[in-house]
């Protein structure tokens, strides 16, 4: 499958999940910006993928990059991070998203196993209280230290770049 079909709405979304239900495949959802893919990213998304058999990674897009992290970003538009995020073997479903979180696609697709960085609480995580009221699993992943889009962006700017 060309790496671009992976990319769905929410309606195809649904029926691709409602498919994976019914041939008992454990669906993993996490979610981001992934503005610059680095290898903290890839690690944290390889770790997520091994919680089940096929992933979901909902996908802020541009105007909710820019809402959360500042005018300046995202750096890569909606459609080439998606098409990037689609093209690892890993990922399943990519799915962008425009709210503030991804609570409404959470409690569309309800994932067997719902993932986010262990810089997070699993008290804190959005739609963790959803995810474990329909039987499901919260895991927290350890992030690779020294990688965040962040930092690639200021040593740029360090550059002169």
């Amino acid at each position: 499958m060309e790496s671009k079909h992976k990319i769905v709405d929410l309606t195809k979304a649904k029926l691709i999940r409602a498919d994976w239900k019914n041939s008992n495949e454990k669906v993993v959802f996490t979610n981001g910006c992934f503005d610059i893919v680095h290898l903290g990213h890839v690690d944290y998304l390889e770790q997520a993928r091994a919680q089940g058999t096929k992933m979901i990674l909902g996908l802020n897009t541009d105007s909710s990059v820019k809402q959360l992290k500042g005018e300046e970003r995202p750096i890569n538009n909606e459609y080439a991070r998606a098409r990037l995020l689609a093209a690892f073997e890993f990922i399943d479903m990519v799915i962008l998203f425009s709210d503030e979180t991804p609570l409404n696609l959470i409690n569309e697709l309800i994932p067997d196993v719902l993932v986010k960085g262990a810089d997070y609480t699993i008290e804190n995580i959005v739609g963790a209280k959803e995810v474990i009221a329909n039987g499901g699993e919260v895991k927290t992943i350890t992030l690779v230290e020294g990688f965040s889009t962040s930092s690639i962006i200021d040593k740029i700017r360090k550059v002169g770049l």
